[in-house]
């Protein structure tokens, strides 16, 4: 794998190294602090060019848009709160996707298929063990935004989102976030309502650099990809795991979130 990913500086393929505790030491205390980190040129960079490069063709004729209106929570209805609470405002996201199964040689399906990315990350994020998904669309989506779409404001449905920003934009792109903005104890409407109108100002901004391996805790934090502007496509990698094994969509799910389905249930 050296030859896709810098191992001098991140020594995956060494965890019994000092070097390698020292990674995931720095990870854990940055995720605990800020919701987040990242690792710059963690994927080489002719690595990063090529793996977005190779999904162009496809993206242009072949992706999946998705473009929907939706409150933070992708929620018709929130127990406790009243249809026009502001927490419950609506918002407009639009993006476009490419499955695994559209990605069949790709850099990023290597990446997911090497087992001590699996246990680094698992490592990174405290857990005993993380199992990559046995549904062939979910398990590694390439998402494109183009001029004048965004992802917008919302809370994951799971606990961390795993990416590696393949091509930034020229303007936009950027991932506005708020860390902790909510908890499994204190929903924190009246702080959600706020965010929305833009009056809180712990909000923080990363610009990601391309190549960069991103670890986000966004169960609970609210977070936004800024409107993208110009000719340039925002093209992200995502990969998906869990802290289980067996875990795939059904051919419901696949349909609603890629416009078909290959599942058998």
């Amino acid at each position: 794998m050296n030859h896709l990913l810098d191992l001098d500086t991140y020594p995956l393929d060494r965890p019994d190294s000092p070097e390698y505790a020292a990674l995931v030491a720095s990870c854990r205390k940055r995720l605990a602090e800020d919701g987040m980190f990242d690792l710059p040129g963690f994927l080489r960079p002719e690595v990063t060019k090529a793996a977005a490069d190779a999904t162009k063709p496809a993206m242009a004729t072949e992706s999946f848009r998705h473009a929907r209106s939706h409150n933070i929570y992708f929620r018709d209805t929130v127990e406790g709160l009243a249809a026009d609470h502001p927490a419950l405002a609506k918002v407009e996201t639009v993006n476009h996707t490419l499955t695994a199964d559209q990605l069949v040689g790709n850099p990023v399906i290597a990446l997911y298929e090497w087992q001590p990315f699996a246990d680094f990350l698992a490592a990174a994020m405290g857990k005993p063990a993380l199992y990559r998904m046995e549904d062939p669309m979910a398990r590694v989506n390439v998402q494109a935004s183009r001029d004048g779409e965004a992802l917008n404001w919302h809370f994951d449905r799971s606990e961390f989102t795993t990416t590696i920003l393949l091509q930034a934009p020229e303007i936009g792109g950027e991932l506005e976030y708020r860390s902790n903005l909510r908890s499994a104890d204190d929903p924190n409407y009246d702080g959600v309502a706020a965010l929305l109108r833009g009056e809180d100002p712990a909000v923080k901004v990363a610009k990601l650099a391309t190549g960069a391996l991103n670890v986000f805790r966004g169960v609970n934090t609210l977070h936004r990809v800024v409107q993208v502007k110009g000719p340039v496509e925002r093209i992200v990698a995502i990969f998906s795991f869990f802290d289980r094994p067996g875990v795939a969509m059904t051919a419901k799910e696949q349909t609603g979130f890629y416009g078909r389905a290959v599942a058998a249930r």
